[in-house]
C-alpha cells in the first residue's frame, strides 16, 4: 500500500537516533512536567493536530511521529501555560522538514488569548529566526526578560516557502516554583474562631456557615 503524508499529524516511520547530550543539562531542566498540556491551544493548526502533541517528554525530543501543521496557511500560534512560575532559559524546537521550517519564532510572555491581530500589532518578549535542520535546536532567551512566565505564546509568522509550517517538538528549559497566591477563603479559615461557631449551635435562624 502506498505510503503518503495526508496531514494526519502522525508518521509511520520511527527515527531512534539520540543525539548524545546535544543539549546542555536538557532532561534535568526539563520543563515538561510543568507545563498544564491539557490547555496548551494552537491557533490555525490542521483540525487533526492537537497543540499537546508537540509538547512532548524529553526521551521522544527526535521523534517524528507526532507533529502540528498549520492549516489555512503558513502561520501558526501555539499557547503554553504552566501549573506555576517558570524562569524561563531557552526553547527547544524541532521543526521542518526544509521549505516547512518556520522562518522565525516570537515570543510572548504572559501574553494570554493572542490571536493574529494581537501578535501582529504586540512587541514580542524576543525572537529568533529558526535554523532548518532535522535536529533540535536550542534558542537562549535572555532571562531577565522571562523571570516570572505563568504562559508563553510562540508565533511562527511564515514559512521559509511551503504553503504551510510543521513542529515536531517543542521544548522549555528553566526552573520552576509553585505560585506564591493564597485564595481569600483561606485567610478566613484561618481567622475563624472556634467559639463563634459554638454560638450557632442549635439555632434555628438563617445563618450562614462558613463555605470552603
Amino acid at each position: 500500500m502506498p505510503h503518503h503524508h495526508d496531514h494526519d499529524c502522525s508518521h509511520e516511520h520511527d527515527h531512534d537516533h539520540d543525539d548524545h547530550d546535544m543539549l546542555s543539562t536538557g532532561a534535568q531542566d526539563n520543563l515538561y512536567q510543568y507545563i498544564d498540556r491539557a490547555n496548551v491551544v494552537t491557533l490555525n493548526a490542521d483540525d487533526n493536530c492537537k497543540g499537546s502533541d508537540v509538547i512532548k517528554p524529553w526521551h521522544e525530543r527526535t521523534s517524528e511521529e507526532k507533529f502540528v501543521e498549520s492549516d489555512a496557511d503558513d502561520q501558526l500560534i501555539i499557547r503554553i501555560p504552566f501549573t506555576g512560575s517558570v524562569k524561563l532559559r531557552s526553547i527547544l524546537l524541532k521543526t521542518g522538514p526544509a521549505d516547512m521550517t518556520p522562518s522565525k519564532v516570537l515570543l510572548f510572555a504572559n501574553e494570554d488569548n493572542l490571536d493574529f491581530q494581537d501578535v501582529a500589532d504586540k512587541k514580542s518578549t524576543q525572537e529568533f529566526d529558526v535554523a532548518q535542520g532535522r535536529e533540535v535546536g536550542e534558542y537562549a532567551v535572555k532571562a531577565a526578560k522571562f523571570p516570572n512566565v505563568s504562559s508563553l505564546t510562540l508565533f511562527f509568522p511564515s514559512s521559509q516557502g511551503a504553503e504551510t509550517v510543521r513542529i515536531y517538538y517543542v521544548g522549555l528549559l528553566g526552573t520552576w516554583t509553585e505560585r506564591k497566591s493564597n485564595p481569600i477563603i483561606t485567610v478566613y479559615e484561618a481567622q475563624a474562631n472556634l467559639a463563634d461557631h459554638k454560638k450557632i449551635q442549635g439555632t434555628e435562624g438563617n445563618f450562614s456557615t462558613f463555605q470552603s
